[in-house]
């Protein structure tokens, strides 16, 4: 299966949700912490007690190599809920990302310790460590719902969201194939306004 999730990667956020019929995007504005990464993997959700990142320690104690943990509180808020110290055992267990609906801290580190991270925000404020949230509910995050293993694709374009795996790859590699094709045909001198049939509406 990681197979499928590096070429989901690969292929990238945008490829994705144009060829699964426009899948839920993650509309919020993010800092991706190490510039030009990307990833993909199953989603493990964790909603935490808002300002709190007691179930951060305990997503990370489950977590299964490959996935993407996605960290929410009930409002987003400027509160780091991971730092250098977190994010080092997530990749000691073999996480392949993060997105978390709220902030993290020690960016440097992160940066030098090549986890891929998403982030709403980066601030220095930390997280208390005493409410007990959930792990594997559904959780929102800049309008698209995330359910425990829905593949998550993340790169510098932004976030997408997808259900049916085998589905989604497939139709992104006909989109790439086709890109490719259409790519030439661009260089050599082809317009968009018609290989796509754009003329035909603003002229008719």
């Amino acid at each position: 299966m990681s197979a499928v999730y590096e070429e989901l990667a690969r292929l990238g956020s945008a490829t994705v949700h144009e060829a699964a019929a426009r899948s839920p995007v993650v509309d919020v504005e993010l800092v991706q912490v190490i510039p030009g990464s990307r990833a993909a993997g199953p989603a493990r959700t964790v909603r935490c007690g808002q300002g709190d990142n007691l179930m951060v320690h305990a997503a990370i104690a489950e977590a299964e190599p490959g996935e993407v943990l996605v960290l929410t509180m009930p409002e987003p808020a400027p509160v780091a809920l991971v730092g250098e110290l977190l994010a080092t055992q997530a990749l000691g267990r073999g996480v392949a990302a993060m997105l978390v609906d709220a902030a993290v801290r020690d960016v440097e580190e992160l940066r030098d310790l090549g986890l891929p991270i998403w982030a709403r925000y980066v601030r220095v404020r930390g997280a208390d460590k005493t409410v007990a949230g959930s792990i594997g509910e559904p959780v929102d995050v800049g309008g698209a719902t995330i359910r425990q293993g829905d593949a998550v694709v993340l790169d510098t374009d932004g976030v997408v969201v997808g259900e049916l795996i085998s589905d989604v790859l497939a139709a992104a590699r006909g989109r790439a194939e086709r890109e490719v094709e259409k790519r030439a045909k661009l260089q050599a001198g082809a317009l968009s306004y018609d290989l796509d049939g754009l003329r035909e509406l603003v002229e008719s």
